[in-house]
């Protein structure tokens, strides 16, 4: 830009130069003002740029730190170092080595949860006019939020029969991405992301919880016994669990109030087991690896232990790093992500003896995964639903009343027809959990 003006700057005082004729005079007052007017043009923009290359490196740094508070990088008292090392590398082409940038204030407002900056540049113009002098300042202001709130999802995936070939394939990378994205940037010494991990079929493979699950070995219609309850000993044929009997079907109450059914007549257990709550990418990736489609669709039961795995009233029996944080919306933020190929389809619960899948029993899943939603809203939990090449009317609907409500621009139900899709999807989830826990 100094080169464009010292040109036109040239040209005008050549023009100027020639006084031959009876217009010399007026021919040198045109030029000089033609200087004029052409240097301030050129301060203009060299000013516009200037504040526009401030703005965008202020904007630059701010969001970095405040990404790094919120992933717990830094702490608060580092900010300002972690501000000017970003500020400095993100410095824009424009600032040359005259330009001086002083950053005059930095704000990290923990209450607010806000990092807000304040800069300016002294800058050398290519034209001093009048009495401005040859320097001028340029100042900008920039914000940016952040969050201390700690995430804790839980994932439900459909491993059932439908999902088998590409499908489960699609399922696996999308599933991989989502917790690249989850889990990306933070320390894990201090993880404030953790993930859980919940297939399911026709039951939930409770893996190491599988001591919370009573084994019933005849029909019955009765409350399971507490965990630590004086009962003989019953021989479970795998680890999987059906859903709760008796008056804490739709809660999330303690085994050692209740333990969780496995019904009799389950037919199926799925290999792949749970992962309670982590952020051990490697882990939860290899939970996913082990993925295999087969079986019925008991979406409730995935949804049952998905609630599970974020009530802190299953802490006594979780591993410590995988205990649920205390509900508590100023300090951590639960959600839980659905997903389904098809409609529910199984129940066990309130099944009469004998009676296998039906359409009573498919209209039972449905009507308990419902219930089950309602009651993890009511404890501050968000859902967000994906469904995957959905074509039941009623898969849809039971996704779209278990979704949380839009909020903003935030979507909470999902409907997508290929694996591209639905990699998109859980990006999408995972993107506005993000927002959500920084805005809320």
């Amino acid at each position: 830009m100094r080169r464009k003006f010292q040109a036109a700057l040239g040209a005008g005082t050549a023009f100027r130069s020639d006084r031959g004729g009876n217009f010399a005079v007026l021919t040198a007052a045109v030029a000089s003002m033609l200087a004029v007017t052409i240097g301030f043009g050129v301060n203009i923009a060299q000013l516009y740029n200037i504040k526009s290359g401030l703005r965008n490196a202020l904007d630059s740094a701010v969001t970095s730190t405040a990404r790094d508070l919120t992933t717990g990088k830094i702490d608060a008292k580092d900010a300002r170092t972690r501000f000017m090392a970003f500020l400095q590398s993100n410095a824009d082409p424009e600032l040359s080595p005259s330009d001086r940038l002083v950053l005059d204030s930095l704000v990290v407002d923990q209450n607010a949860k806000t990092v807000t900056a304040t800069a300016h540049v002294d800058t050398d113009l290519f034209f001093p006019l009048f009495s401005s002098g040859p320097t001028q300042r340029v100042g900008e202001k920039s914000a940016a939020l952040y969050s201390d709130k700690q995430i804790e999802v839980a994932m439900m995936l459909d491993i059932t029969g439908s999902m088998a070939g590409q499908k489960i394939k699609d399922l696996k990378s999308a599933a991989d991405d989502a917790l690249d994205a989850f889990l990306f940037g933070q320390d894990p010494a201090k993880p404030r992301v953790r993930v859980a991990i919940v297939p399911y079929a026709d039951a939930v493979n409770t893996g190491s919880l599988s001591n919370t699950v009573f084994a019933e070995t005849k029909f019955t219609t009765s409350e399971p016994p507490a965990l630590d309850a004086p009962i003989g000993a019953s021989t479970a044929p795998d680890k999987c669990a059906t859903e709760r009997k008796g008056k804490q079907q739709f809660t999330d109450a303690s085994p050692y109030t209740a333990m969780v059914n496995r019904d009799y007549r389950l037919g199926f257990c799925p290999s792949a087991a749970l992962m309670p709550l982590s952020a051990d990418s490697d882990a939860l990736k290899k939970t996913i690896s082990k993925f295999s489609a087969g079986g019925s669709t008991s979406g409730h039961i995935g949804i049952q232990w998905s609630w599970y795995m974020l009530s802190p009233k299953w802490a006594d029996v979780l591993p410590k790093a995988s205990d649920p944080a205390a509900y508590d919306p100023k300090k951590v933020a639960k959600y839980a992500v659905l997903m389904t190929d098809g409609e529910f389809n199984t129940a066990f619960a309130g099944v009469p003896k004998g009676e296998q899948t039906t359409n009573a029993q498919a209209a039972r899943s449905r009507a308990y995964a419902e219930q089950l939603c309602d009651a993890m809203k009511k404890d501050g939990i968000e859902i967000f639903t994906v469904g995957f090449m959905l074509k039941e009317a009623g898969a849809k609907e039971v996704l779209g009343d278990c979704a949380s409500p839009d909020s903003g621009k935030v979507q909470h139900y999902y409907e997508t027809s290929n694996g591209a899709e639905l990699k998109a999807a859980f990006l999408a989830v995972a993107q506005n959990i993000e927002r959500l826990a920084i805005t809320e």
